[in-house]
């Protein structure tokens, strides 16, 4: 829970934001361009947009980008395109210059490589010039001196080292080889075969069969479904690592064979077909996960010692190694992910030792990897003091100071100087909703500001740090790019500017930056995008779009080129967006609110905002407001309906409408289980409370959903009709997953949730 001793200085701060708000609504939204002067001649009238337009292949765009311009490869030079051409401008004489000749060369040598790549792949039996094209457009790894290349086909695993003539197949059989990865000499690749990982040699692709238990419930360097989609990303079922040596291959081994079926049912064919996947529930079993070294010249299976944590069921939700190769490092997690414990091991034994543990009193979210430094030392982010910040470790651990400090987050680390013993790091310092880029010693002295203004920054380097490139835009200024003293910060010049061409051609009206009090006084980030035109003595409806979820905003400073929003305020609809507590990225301590009960602070947060703007601006016409979201706004939009009165209209897309039915992963970090928090699950599902349903709700879903089931709609639609209500809608988009599967389906949605706001607000 947030401390106590913050509340007073939160309420001071509350009051000053009324103060400074108070005249806010008196006047429209500032143009992004020029006002007109006194006596000129009027301007052009502006188009509005139509629904049309805001979807599609065809719709219009508020978003633009500058002109490509970058560092050249020499790290002194910026690299722009004119006229077709490669350009070289000195930063601080302005002379341009054809690419360095070594630079040509480089890209001659380059071009020739890559010549060489598809005429050793064409040589191969039964290949052509097209096979070898499209097989070189699937790269899945490169050696460390850049010489050696790996390639996959549907099937099959092919080598080339510089110098051959000819290609190597390494793998020729009907059976798919997956998660292929190159190790770092090039001598050996690895890949799963049916959940087996192997190896092979590059030099005469001779195979070895590292794991012999591979099978529907036993996966070897592959992830199961909910390892992927909530511990290392989407999309990415890769769990193996070489070391930097090439020596050792660490990799996971999953065990799923005690998580529960669901089936996901395809209705369009004329017999159904069924796809069937292992997904644990909150409660249910996880997979068991072990973590083992393959050491790489004879296969021989090293299981890393995680017993002492058996009766945690861990979770391995990191795996590296040391600068050296020597140690393998982890990050291990009981299963309500309470604590986190980074660990390293012999790779040869599978000895482990503690370096650090990080623990909450509600839940540790997973951490960067440690940064190593040459002397052993390490670069580590903690939320131990509830915000995120970079410490220096000794090599066996011992927390030697804090590199930054204060009631802020640390974004990113974006370059380490060993020898200045200087980092540089982008950072919420002066705004939540922003990143700015500062610099501070390893001690935590010489802390400095180098971007300058509001907005997102995002920063580019010179190769002597002696300059940077910000790449920039806020709320009220297009995106630009500006050329930065990499010492001071100081704007030396802006070298690109987006051209945003809508601009010119239609109506647009300038989100409005505010900060709104919650009932405690905590300050939320929000934006007020008004009607056009706007009568203060009107009263508008407002339209809210949310996600609310845990440290997931919807509210930033940086450009905003939705051109729906800009129709829905042409429409004469108040568009606002709030980032609540949780949601706003101020900082771990402000998380600790939503834990045990997901949905409860937020709502709170939300209705705040609400009762505030009313209560400030009587343009706000506080009985028609909607909410809509996806995913975890879907399930705030529906927790919003069925359990405050504030909300005439949800439109609720691929919620989660009882926590019970979500993954286990992700909802027991927020929730824990279900068997050690019942009250608070009960407390948050929108299923439970279908009969306080209030105002109208429209549900959408994809049949094909495997991350949140459409039974979730399923559920809550039949709740409503048991509880005798009828003021809701289904719709459901065949073969779509979590987010919709076509143009078309995309475009039904737009116009589904606009007939829902014409006829409801």
């Amino acid at each position: 829970m947030r401390h106590p001793s913050d509340r007073s200085p939160l309420l001071a701060l509350a009051f000053a934001a009324l103060a400074a708000f108070a005249a806010f609504g008196s006047s429209t939204a500032a143009a992004p361009v020029a006002r007109q002067a006194a006596g000129a001649p009027p301007a052009a009238a502006k188009q509005r947009l139509t629904l049309e337009q805001t979807m599609g292949a065809g719709r219009v765009s508020f978003t633009a980008t500058p002109p490509a311009v970058r560092f050249a490869s020499d790290g002194v030079h910026l690299e722009r395109q004119r006229d077709g051409k490669t350009i070289w401008v000195d930063p601080r004489t302005k002379a341009e210059r054809e690419p360095a000749p070594a630079d040509a060369a480089a890209a001659a040598a380059t071009a020739a490589r890559e010549q060489a790549v598809l005429a050793a792949l064409a040589a191969l039996p039964g290949f052509d010039e097209a096979t070898a094209k499209r097989l070189s457009g699937n790269r899945r790894g490169t050696s460390a001196d850049g010489k050696a290349q790996l390639f996959a086909s549907e099937s099959d695993l092919f080598f080339f080292r510089e110098g051959a003539a000819t290609a190597l197949r390494l793998t020729d059989g009907p059976e798919v080889e997956e998660n292929a990865r190159l190790s770092a000499d090039g001598r050996f690749a690895s890949f799963v075969r049916a959940n087996d990982l192997y190896l092979v040699e590059t030099d005469g692709a001779r195979e070895r069969r590292v794991t012999r238990d591979g099978s529907e419930q036993r996966l070897n360097g592959k992830l199961d479904w909910v390892y992927q989609e909530e511990i290392y990303g989407r999309g990415n079922f890769q769990a193996t690592w070489w070391s930097p040596s090439s020596r050792h291959l660490a990799f996971l081994s999953l065990d799923q064979s005690g998580v529960p079926h669901h089936p996901i049912v395809d209705h369009v064919p004329n017999r159904a077909e069924l796809e069937d996947t292992r997904y644990p529930k909150a409660g249910d079993p996880n997979p068991t996960v072990a973590l083992c070294v393959a050491r790489a010249r004879d296969g021989k299976v090293t299981r890393v010692d995680l017993s002492k944590y058996a009766k945690d069921e861990p979770l391995v939700v990191r795996v590296g190694w040391s600068k050296d190769g020597k140690q393998l490092i982890c990050q291990v997690q009981d299963r309500e992910q309470r604590w986190l414990e980074l660990l390293s091991a012999d790779p040869d034994s599978g000895k482990p030792t503690l370096l650090l543990r990080e623990e909450s009193e509600s839940f540790v979210n997973v951490l960067e990897e440690p940064h190593w430094l040459a002397d052993g030392s390490f670069l580590w982010h903690s939320e131990a003091n509830g915000f995120r910040h970079v410490y220096r470790h000794a090599a066996d651990g011992k927390r030697l100071g804090a590199v930054t400090s204060g009631e802020w987050e640390v974004r990113g680390v974006t370059a380490v100087d060993e020898a200045k013993q200087r980092l540089w790091f982008t950072a919420s310092k002066d705004s939540a909703i922003g990143v700015n880029l500062y610099g501070v010693n390893f001690d935590g002295s010489g802390l400095i500001r180098l971007t300058d203004g509001r907005g997102s920054h995002a920063v580019e380097w010179n190769g002597d740090k002696s300059l940077f490139l910000d790449r920039v835009s806020s709320l009220a200024t297009p995106p630009e790019v500006r050329l930065c003293d990499g010492e001071s910060g100081q704007l030396l010049e802006v070298v690109a500017r987006a051209e945003v061409k809508a601009l010119a051609e239609y109506d647009y009206s300038m989100p409005e930056l505010l900060q709104i009090p919650a009932a405690d006084g905590f300050l939320m980030d929000a934006t007020v995008v008004k009607p056009l035109p706007f009568d203060p003595a009107k009263k508008y409806p407002v339209w809210l779009p949310t996600y609310s979820g845990p440290d997931a905003p919807s509210v930033f400073d940086r450009w905003n080129g939705d051109a729906w929003t800009q129709f829905l305020a042409q429409q004469g609809y108040v568009v606002l967006q709030v980032n609540n507590r949780t949601s706003s990225q101020k900082g771990h301590r402000f998380l600790d609110d939503c834990w045990q009960q997901l949905g409860v602070s937020e709502l709170a947060d939300l209705e705040a905002a609400l009762a505030w703007l009313g209560a400030n601006h009587p343009w706000i016409d506080t009985t028609r407001v909607g909410i809509t979201g996806w995913s975890y706004g879907g399930f705030m939009t529906a927790y919003a309906l069925t359990h405050s009165k504030a909300f005439k209209l949800g439109v609720a897309g691929a919620g989660v409408y009882d926590w019970r039915l979500y993954d286990s992963i992700y909802t027991e970090r927020y929730m824990r289980t279900p068997q050690n928090n019942p009250d608070g699950y009960a407390r948050t599902s929108c299923i439970e409370a279908a009969k306080e349903l209030s105002g109208y709700l429209v549900l959408a879903h994809g049949t094909l959903d495997d991350n949140v089931h459409v039974q979730n709609t399923v559920q809550l639609a039949g709740a409503l009709q048991k509880a005798g209500i009828d003021r809701f809608e289904v719709m459901v988009y065949p073969r779509s997953r979590h987010g919709l599967g076509s143009v078309e389906q995309n475009n039904h949605y737009r116009r589904l949730t606009w007939k829902a706001i014409r006829e409801r607000l």
